[in-house]
């Protein structure tokens, strides 16, 4: 067994590198896992990312201090941790989890927040499993209804997911993206409309629902998010005494000012955090569990029900990746994908 991993780290300047560094062993109700593929997550993990300026190295300076990062893989097991029974070496899985399913060649992930892979599904699509859950999470928290009608604001990977998620229960989806790429994969992957911020998205929106109005929506992105917010609340149902109603579901780290009272109605807004119950409970993460009777879609489940959903073409992931790169590729890559991120989507790490 290798005792030195291979990982993408950042430094607090926002560079990247490639560093080598100890194989953490695996404890009571971890595994260890030999990557083969792990999953960019432009929004979250590249914020504060900075590429080098013309003519400047680019790697960091030598004083720089390096940490790993990343928190969605796929790969096979390699040891097992004392009292683990749910996987053996040899296995095939896609793991989550930030600071344990790192892009690297080696990571030691808690059990709970680790599922085993269909051998129809490939270590790219499974090491979609985190931002899946996120967007499933975000699903569940709207309560969407066979019909309803839903509004997608930001079609990145959590976006592409929520919509996709959002169209298996039965719901008619219409998205908005200033990215043209976004919007015709969201399209080729079902969505009924896409319309860019140039369109009169109040016109659009009162054609696609019909005239009903939008019954959810989801702000799919970080960052300012209270223009974006302030359209919602334009296409939203509205009862004939003029007050809007509708649940509105935040899963990215938008910020958002608003007035409240009359001047939302009767407005649900929802924030929806990460991947279900469980995830950052260590107790939890390592095999335990909550009494399923009263907390049955936990953060295990969820990424159960995804990769089944994967094997079983339901959700089609690979659709978004629109990059492949080696680990020693990645962090120029993740350069580029801050620099011109209308055209990239889904960046996938391959190791091997």
């Amino acid at each position: 067994m290798a005792y030195q991993r291979r990982v993408l780290a950042r430094s607090r300047s926002g560079r990247l590198n490639v560093i080598e560094e100890s194989v953490p062993q695996p404890q009571a109700g971890e595994i260890l896992v030999e990557v083969e593929a792990s999953l960019v997550s432009a929004g979250t993990e590249l914020s504060g990312v900075r590429p080098p300026a013309p003519g400047e190295p680019a790697a960091a300076g030598d004083g720089e201090s390096w940490r790993s990062f990343g928190y969605q893989n796929a790969g096979r097991v390699i040891a097992v941790g004392e009292g683990v029974t749910q996987f053996a070496p040899g296995e095939r899985v896609a793991c989550m989890g930030a600071g344990y399913a790192v892009h690297g060649t080696v990571a030691c992930v808690p059990v709970n927040l680790a599922v085993h892979l269909p051998e129809n599904v490939s270590y790219e699509e499974g090491a979609f499993v985190a931002l899946a859950a996120t967007a499933l999470n975000a699903v569940r928290r709207a309560e969407v209804v066979l019909g309803e009608f839903a509004l997608v604001m930001g079609l990145g990977l959590v976006g592409q997911l929520t919509a996709q998620l959002c169209q298996l229960a039965g719901v008619h989806v219409m998205g908005s993206d200033r990215f043209e790429m976004r919007r015709q994969i969201a399209l080729a992957n079902g969505m009924e409309q896409a319309v860019g911020p140039e369109d009169a998205l109040v016109d659009a929106a009162r054609q696609f629902t019909r005239g009903y109005g939008m019954d959810a929506a989801f702000l799919c992105f970080g960052g300012d998010g209270t223009e974006a917010f302030r359209q919602i609340v334009s296409v939203m149902k509205r009862a004939p005494d003029t007050h809007v109603y509708g649940r509105v579901v935040i899963p990215g780290g938008a910020t958002v000012t608003h007035a409240f009272g009359a001047s939302l109605g009767n407005l649900d807004i929802r924030s929806a955090a990460r991947t279900g119950p469980g995830y950052h409970d260590r107790a939890y993460e390592v095999g335990g569990d909550y009494p399923p009777v009263y907390v049955p879609w936990t953060t295990k489940r969820h990424l159960e029900e995804l990769v089944l959903w994967i094997s079983k073409g339901r959700l089609n992931v690979r659709s978004l990746i629109t990059h492949r790169v080696s680990l020693e590729e990645a962090p120029q890559a993740c350069y580029e994908l801050v620099r011109s991120p209308q055209n990239a989507l889904g960046l996938v790490i391959v190791m091997k």
